[in-house]
């Protein structure tokens, strides 16, 4: 069977993730007003879909408060079409109920779904790094080391049923290794996971698969044989990796995802000044390679989602 191909391309943006904290980057947007603006502008710029975080408006640190969620989810969804995806994995800090608490107040379109436990290092970060704006921040790193990010088979049945079955959103089921997509074919097997899914195939992460070509291309083979025409297929990679991976995607039928909660950079050695400007490269990289962008209202149709008047917010 061949992967289910679209004419369009869907552009995800994660604005700010729960990985980098403000000492790395002065355009890492932390306070809701931050945030808000600029998802608003990676729309703008092309971006159908924005996956969001949540930040402590104090420090920058990881919250799962919805009350912050709630701060710029409204904003966000008064000043665009796109469809906005809140995360279930939250910070390496969360336990699953506090990762589950925005969402089911806010019961998006879309959620985020890690679909495995694994080792999840962060650490080498803080020794990039003499000093830091804020005292929690290389705890938070280092403290990865000795770290697993839990997501069971009875957490992943959780969540499916919980936002899943009860609430009509629909997955960016995120898989960081090849163990991962398996752990997705068990629960599209089961009925659990209906097409048409997103898989978002993730490459140099500390504890996944590497961030090198041929396991691009063995995550693709293996999906394609896993899930043949039920599913659409994105890439992110972490860091330098971010635009030669998604370019590279995009250059076999794929979906992207760029944004600074991947990378803080949008050249060798330059730090990107805003969400936005990595959306609008990877935007021309796309387009000139004969490809189009989805629009949001595309990439609803694409992935089978409720629209945005049947949220929470």
């Amino acid at each position: 069977m061949v992967k289910r191909r679209s004419d369009r391309v869907i552009i995800t943006c994660a604005i700010t993730g729960g990985i980098h904290t403000p000492t790395m980057s002065d355009a890492l947007p932390y306070t809701p007003a931050d945030i808000a603006a600029q998802s608003i502008a990676a729309a703008e710029a092309g971006a159908a879909i924005l996956h969001l975080h949540a930040r402590d408006p104090k420090d920058g640190r990881p919250t799962p408060d919805p009350a912050v969620f709630m701060q710029f989810l409204s904003r966000i969804k008064q000043s665009t079409d796109a469809v906005i995806n809140v995360t279930t994995g939250g910070s390496l800090s969360m336990t699953v109920e506090q990762r589950l608490a925005a969402p089911l107040v806010a019961k998006p379109e879309m959620c985020s779904l890690n679909m495995g436990s694994m080792n999840f290092g962060i650490f080498p970060l803080a020794d990039r790094y003499p000093t830091f704006k804020y005292d929690w921040e290389e705890p938070y790193l280092r403290g990865t080391d000795d770290f697993i990010f839990r997501n069971t088979f009875r957490d992943i049945e959780r969540i499916l049923n919980m936002l899943g079955e009860e609430h009509g959103t629909r997955f960016e089921h995120e898989c960081y290794d090849v163990g991962h997509l398996y752990n997705l074919a068990h629960f599209v097997d089961r009925g659990l996971v209906k097409p048409p899914f997103f898989v978002q195939t993730i490459f140099g992460i500390l504890g996944g698969i590497g961030a090198e070509m041929r396991n691009l291309m063995f995550m693709k083979e293996t999906a394609d044989r896993l899930f043949g025409d039920d599913y659409h297929w994105s890439v992110l990679a972490a860091g330098r990796a971010q635009i030669p991976f998604a370019t590279q995607a995009a250059m076999l039928g794929g979906n992207v995802r760029v944004g600074l909660e991947d990378s803080l950079y949008i050249s060798r050695g330059q730090l990107a000044s805003s969400n936005a400007e990595q959306v609008a490269k990877i935007r021309r990289l796309v387009e000139e390679l004969g490809h189009t962008i989805a629009t949001p209202a595309e990439a609803r149709q694409m992935l089978a989602l409720k629209g945005g008047d049947n949220v929470g917010f």
